[in-house]
């Protein structure tokens, strides 16, 4: 009879860790359904997050192309004045370099007196320039 209650003994000890097991799995498994209801509520907030944000994204890249296509016809409009002004920039540049050329081959040929020719030049075109200046000023 001894044998028997050790016996009984034994298996109510693995009843009861068997029901504990039982028990913590029920915790478990109740905790992950709480954490696998929370992850779809956070994908689908997510989601629907994600849905406006590429709706206003294609809105602003319309936006951008549009602009972009604005600026580009602008470009196109202007770019023909920055031609005309770098040739106008050139086409300077070599009267400039004429003007210097000629007066220098002048100056070899007069000596002096095509500086002081220069200079009584120089000093006209200021006059004039002046009085042109003060009458402007007097009205």
């Amino acid at each position: 009879m001894g044998d028997i209650s050790i016996q009984a003994i034994a298996w109510l000890i693995i009843a009861i860790a068997f029901a504990a097991l039982v028990v913590f799995l029920i915790i478990l498994l109740v905790k992950v359904s709480k954490i696998v209801e929370e992850a779809n509520r956070t994908v689908k907030l997510v989601s629907s997050d994600v849905d406006v944000l590429l709706h206003q994204a294609d809105g602003l890249m319309a936006k951008a192309n549009v602009l972009l296509d604005d600026v580009n016809g602008k470009v196109a409009t202007i770019e023909p004045l920055f031609v005309a002004v770098a040739e106008l920039s050139e086409s300077v540049t070599a009267v400039n370099k004429s003007s210097r050329d000629m007066v220098e081959r002048f100056s070899r040929k007069t000596g002096n007196v095509g500086r002081s020719a220069s200079t009584l030049v120089l000093a006209k075109t200021a006059n004039k320039f002046l009085k042109k200046k003060k009458k402007v000023e007097d009205k």
